[in-house]
């Protein structure tokens, strides 16, 4: 057994990162993807590895004879690699490859070590490496019957997205035996490349084999394993945190503040959404109108005004929609940067992060639950003089409600104490009886001058990716400054569309909730049964939970990341007094018990 490294490629779409040096020279995480492969191939019993080179070819030479010594490794030169496709390089090597069987390779991938495992244990003499399809690969997919049969290659150009659950894409690792290689793959690679010439894809021949229902080769699913191809710097990005080190996973995936989507495995317990809400339906009308937004410019702050009014229910002039709650809070908080701002902690860092460090006079609840009433916050800031006070509610990290008849109770106060009162309220909507929790009413601003409202849409409404808020107050003046702080088409057509269609959904929205709440109860039942947690009852999508006895939280959040979960660490967070806290957030009943079922498994 021999192993084949096609890698002569330039490389040209990494830029910079190959400007002088082929692929495989490129690092991953400070490990070259040449000594990964040539690590993991060194542990099995192979007569030679032989690697086709072309562009800056002599230097990965140099390399290799300088860094492993004791390996058979023999070169195949591609002079013309800047004129031809990989069909030419592994034509070049084609005495080596009917001379054994062989593990044909790209030079671009990072594989796990199960992979090529799992390749030369099965009893197939001829194979095909492939994964199920996700919507990051690119490049020739494959259909597969039951006996792992290859039914067709399919070359990007054919390659249909409403078929796409059909596909498994190639991983670009085969294994070929002598007898395949020549009688069957070879002879068919000489004629083709004489027909087609040599600036193919040698995959293409394997596609002409199983037209002719010519060939022994089968396909091998990869299963979970992981593995990843880099043809640019996202790639690489990504590459690298799929394949970092365990301790430094959990870092990675957070740094990237979302953006999960790019790892279709990952099961996300740290980012809040609805998982009940929008329904099929919504996003049937979304997908039927795609092609008209995304050709079309969104409406001005006027009409999107207009239409969160209608969505909410108040007045136009008292509210104003942001690309997100993220860039309304900038815009109110630089409102403030004057005067000393009470902020309630822990909270959502957002908020503290845009005052001066002087400015915040913080609350600290000694609640073991992070709990507090209205009447301890009056009587806390009673003589501190403050010009605004933050309240989140529910709380966010710990899901602490105060009820709506304290938080009236609350601006009533601060009205008489000439306090502006920030309410944000973006997950109020997953607390019991919502629909009667909401200061979103004309009566209730108008009655309350002092009070602001801030309301995220991607939270309860589930679209995170539309990026939606709203700020409300019956204070017109204000609005109608921030409104002229944000650019005129801050939210895209997607996201003014959704407010455009969803009050035909409303009931829908309404059974989502009720439903999440259903939901919430049997997580939190489930989540106390695990004896390293002490989970503190919430009002919100997420439950707070103190890791106890047997884990930090850090080691916590590391151990799930190994088996693709992510939680939140809050461990970090200010003035949680070093106590090891996680928040994990409620997602449907399947993907809670998977959590479950995990966690049980490290009691």
């Amino acid at each position: 057994m021999q192993a084949i490294i096609l890698a002569a490629g330039m490389g040209r779409r990494l830029g910079e990162l190959t400007k002088n040096n082929t692929k495989c020279m490129l690092e991953v995480n400070g490990v070259r993807l040449i000594d990964r492969y040539l690590r993991q191939l060194s542990k099995y019993s192979l007569d030679r590895i032989v690697i086709v080179v072309g562009y800056e070819g002599q230097k990965l030479i140099d390399y290799i004879h300088a860094n492993y010594p004791d390996i058979n490794i023999e070169f195949v030169n591609n002079p013309i690699y800047d004129k031809t496709n990989n069909i030419y390089s592994l034509a070049l090597a084609k005495d080596y490859l009917c001379a054994d069987d062989t593990i044909l390779m790209e030079s671009d991938l990072i594989v796990e070590d199960g992979i090529i495992d799992k390749l030369l244990n099965h009893t197939d003499k001829d194979l095909a490496l492939v994964a199920k399809y996700e919507q990051w690969m690119d490049g020739t997919m494959v259909r597969i019957d039951d006996n792992r049969r290859i039914l067709q290659f399919i070359p990007k150009a054919g390659f249909r997205y409403e078929e796409a659950d059909d596909y498994y894409k190639t991983v670009n690792i085969y294994k070929f035996s002598r007898e395949f290689s020549s009688k069957q793959y070879i002879p068919f690679l000489e004629a083709y490349c004489k027909v087609m010439g040599n600036n193919e894809y040698y995959e293409q021949v394997l596609s002409v084999l199983t037209l002719l229902q010519n060939t022994t080769l089968r396909a091998l699913p990869i299963g979970n394993e992981k593995w990843y191809e880099i043809d640019d710097v996202q790639d690489l990005d990504i590459a690298s945190t799929l394949f970092s080190e365990d301790k430094n996973r959990f870092q990675l995936y957070h740094k990237r503040y979302g953006g999960f989507w790019r790892f279709p495995k990952l099961l996300d317990f740290c980012y809040l959404v609805n998982p009940f809400f929008p329904t099929k339906r919504m996003r049937d009308e979304i997908r039927n109108n795609f092609d008209t937004l995304l050709e079309s410019y969104p409406s001005g702050m006027g009409v999107n005004s207009l239409l969160a009014g209608k969505y909410f229910g108040i007045k136009q002039d008292y509210v104003v929609v942001g690309n997100g709650a993220a860039e309304l809070i900038k815009v109110v908080m630089e409102e403030h940067t004057n005067g000393r701002v009470g902020v309630i902690f822990p909270t959502f860092d957002e908020y503290p992060n845009r005052l001066k460090q002087e400015q915040i006079v913080q609350f600290i609840p000694t609640d073991s639950n992070f709990g507090y009433t209205a009447d301890d916050l009056m009587e806390y800031y009673n003589d501190k003089q403050l010009s605004l006070l933050m309240l989140v509610n529910p709380d966010n990290p710990s899901g602490h409600f105060m009820p709506k008849a304290d938080v009236l109770r609350l601006a009533a106060w601060c009205d008489k104490k000439d306090i502006k009162l920030l309410v944000d309220e973006s997950f109020v909507d997953f607390t019991e009886e919502y629909e009667k929790n909401s200061l979103l009413h004309n009566d209730i601003l108008a009655s309350n001058r002092n009070l602001m409202v801030m309301k995220s849409i991607s939270k309860s409404y589930g679209v995170p990716g539309l990026r939606l808020g709203v700020f409300a107050s019956s204070d017109t003046e204000l609005i109608q400054k921030i409104k002229k702080e944000v650019s005129i088409w801050n939210i895209n057509s997607f996201g003014e569309f959704y407010m455009q269609i969803y009050g035909k959904y409303e009931n829908d929205y309404r059974k989502a909730c009720r439903k999440f709440c259903e939901v919430r109860e049997k997580f939190y039942e489930d989540l106390k049964q695990i004896d390293f947690l002490i989970v503190i009852p919430s009002q919100a999508n997420y439950f707070l939970c103190e890791v106890t006895n047997k884990y930090t939280s850090a080691e916590l959040c590391e151990l799930l990341i190994e088996k693709d979960i992510v939680i939140s660490n809050c461990g970090k967070k200010k003035y949680m007094d070093g106590r090891n806290l996680v928040r994990i957030a409620v997602r449907d009943e399947a993907d809670n018990a998977r959590l479950v079922e995990v966690l049980k498994s490290l009691a």
